[in-house]
């Protein structure tokens, strides 16, 4: 069983285990964490929560949304990160694309202090200014400069010992609505994906460690979103595009990803390609799933220990470094300019 991990990822009730949770936890489908708000207080309590669950299980991955901006579930004593598009301004006003590399590290730094592998981002859709869930959290809408700013980002997480997933493949920058609460559907052809949208995985693919898919229909290249779709996963994406890391889906229990059973989609996700399944905020939908693949047989993944972050940072060590106080102080600009622009308008 040494380094084979189960393949759902799972999210927890509260600030502590409950006895259900660490039944979920032990059961062998379940090889990934997902944190949200609703499990965090403090610095303290999440690295005490995060070694808790690792005594309960040795091969288990701990991830969270920590992009910036509008999507960080960790804040108190974590430094809060502006979000990708407030500092892409500051960056194309100071002439300097590096910060990027900066505040990616400090952000993963902290994240791997208290234990987690992989942080769900960068957001590498390019926005086309009419998204309503993307928005501010692209890095711009040209995409050399999502390129650039992406890369930078990705080479300070992984200089911290952070494992980076680019979302959402291949693009949901291009759709208005948000795949949260409806299912998007994108009538561009392949051609223009690949000029476009897709341009961030096939020039960034090999600094990737994973994947997550959009919870979008592209009719003109398949009727099915990518974490369902051979024709995404196993045809566009490994074999067009020469992608090496892990695929997750996003979360199965999001409208965009349609009404079956929870378990279902489990099944066609991971049959489409997929490397984990994601359920989120549906223990119903979690304990079928893992009762699905407890009944089928269970599948294991010895890639996924990959992700898990191999490097041991001490939260003391890294805020008293002079690095962590000169980005703090350029968040701190980046900010002030924010708001001075903001009151412009």
């Amino acid at each position: 069983m040494t380094n084979k991990y189960g393949r759902l990822m799972l999210d927890i009730e509260g600030k502590s285990l409950s006895e259900e949770d660490k039944n979920i936890i032990s059961s062998s489908p379940v090889g990934g964490i997902i944190f949200f708000s609703k499990n965090f207080e403090s610095y303290e309590q999440i690295k005490n929560l995060i070694n808790e669950i690792k005594n309960i299980k040795e091969n288990i991955i701990f991830a969270v949304d920590h992009e910036g901006g509008r999507v960080q579930r960790f804040n108190s004593d974590f430094t809060k990160i502006p979000s990708m598009q407030e500092i892409s301004n500051f960056a194309r006003n100071n002439n300097d694309s590096s910060i990027f590399k900066d505040i990616g590290w400090l952000a993963s730094s902290e994240l791997v202090a208290v234990g987690i592998d992989i942080n769900f981002a960068p957001v590498l859709d390019i926005n086309k200014n009419n998204s309503t869930v993307i928005g501010d959290r692209s890095f711009s809408n040209k995409k050399f400069e999502v390129l650039e700013y992406a890369s930078h980002y990705i080479d300070g997480m992984h200089e911290a010992g952070m494992k980076t997933t680019g979302k959402h493949f291949p693009g949901h920058g291009g759709v208005l609505e948000d795949s949260h609460t409806e299912l998007p559907i994108d009538n561009r052809g392949l051609y223009e994906l690949h000029m476009n949208d897709m341009s961030p995985y096939s020039n960034l693919g090999n600094k990737l460690n994973a994947v997550m898919c959009a919870h979008i229909v592209y009719p003109k290249i398949h009727d099915k979103i990518p974490s369902f779709s051979e024709r995404w996963l196993k045809d566009i994406l490994r074999d067009d595009l020469d992608y090496k890391g892990l695929v997750f889906s996003d979360d199965l229990t999001m409208s965009g990803a349609g009404d079956d059973l929870c378990w279902e989609k489990v099944e066609k996700s991971l049959k489409a390609g997929c490397d984990m399944a994601l359920i989120c905020n549906d223990r119903k939908g979690a304990k079928e799933s893992i009762d699905y693949m407890n009944y089928t047989g269970v599948e294991f993944s010895e890639e996924i220990s990959i992700l898990k972050s191999n490097k041991k940072l001490e939260w003391h060590d890294i805020e008293i470094t002079s690095r962590a106080k000169e980005v703090k102080n350029i968040i701190k600009d980046i900010g002030d300019m924010h708001e001075k622009n903001s009151n412009r308008t």
